[in-house]
């Protein structure tokens, strides 16, 4: 079938190829001593999708919903930012809850029966991309609880609105978690609107840095699946609860220790195949 460009007379473009395996701008030509009409459209396009992902107000009564019918115990809380505005000028307000809440939560109400701490506790805070969260959030957790090993205890689900990573630290502290996860909606980019983060971080404690967390970033399936991340996340909580620590003394080697399983996995079946073969005729 001829391409419309064809059609057109125009010659093909060398650069489409490579344009199909990528959402990067690549070789957007000119025209004249400007940027083609449609690259141009485009760029405006992704920019207005990236505001609208810092601006959009989160959902959080749909996502609690949606986070239940995966099987998931939820609440809600508010940082200390009253609104989408101040949350914007003040990066300090958006990291501590708010009075009301933090109250509320010093009671402690969704700890297990049997009194036992919780193991990893999951906050998702809408941050700067309440698109990446209403998007990838479900998923992720319904991977994260599918994936989870013997003998972990998850907490609620909290679900943080107007809320910086460290926010993640409080509330951690006030359900005495051992380990909090801050599943974020990261600062978008042109080709990226809608990625999630997630911060780990060891026996939170308000105060905590950057330094004392481990990131996992881009997640979204154009970037890192949700399963992928899940087990990401397990590998790093493992190995945070043998260490006793998280962020720069945790070096991620998850991807390693994958390629070695696959590795023996499939040593193991080219074993289990030529054993099971029988022989051929002697000759």
């Amino acid at each position: 079938m001829t391409s419309d460009k064809a059609q057109h007379g125009i010659p093909p473009d060398p650069w489409d190829d490579l344009r199909a395996h990528t959402q990067a701008r690549l070789a957007l030509g000119r025209a004249g001593a400007a940027l083609p009409s449609a690259e141009l459209l485009r760029f405006g396009l992704a920019h207005a999708q990236a505001r609208d992902a810092v601006h959009i107000p989160l959902d959080a009564e749909a996502l609690a919903t949606q986070l239940q019918a995966l099987g998931n115990t939820t609440r809600q809380v508010h940082s200390a930012a009253p609104d989408r505005a101040t949350y914007l000028l003040r990066p300090d307000l958006g990291r501590r809850l708010s009075d009301a809440d933090a109250l509320a939560l010093r009671a402690r109400d969704d700890q297990p029966n049997d009194g036992s701490p919780v193991d990893l506790l999951l906050v998702v805070a809408d941050g700067l991309s309440s698109l990446a969260v209403s998007r990838q959030a479900p998923p992720l957790i319904g991977a994260i609880r599918q994936q989870a090993p013997a003998g972990w205890t998850l907490g609620p689900v909290v679900i943080a609105q107007q809320a910086r990573v460290a926010l993640g630290d409080e509330v951690g502290a006030l359900l005495g978690a051992r380990l909090v996860a801050v599943l974020i909606g990261e600062r978008p980019g042109l080709s990226s609107p809608d990625s999630l983060g997630i911060y780990l971080t060891w026996h939170p404690q308000v105060g905590r840095h950057d330094a004392q967390r481990n990131c996992i970033s881009n997640v979204r399936p154009e970037g890192l699946p949700p399963a992928a991340a899940a087990a990401r996340l397990w590998w790093l909580c493992q190995e945070a609860r043998q260490l006793g620590l998280t962020g720069v003394g945790l070096k991620d080697r998850s991807d390693g220790v994958a390629l070695a399983a696959r590795d023996a996995a499939a040593a193991q079946h080219r074993v289990e195949s030529k054993a099971s073969t029988p022989p051929g005729p002697s000759a």
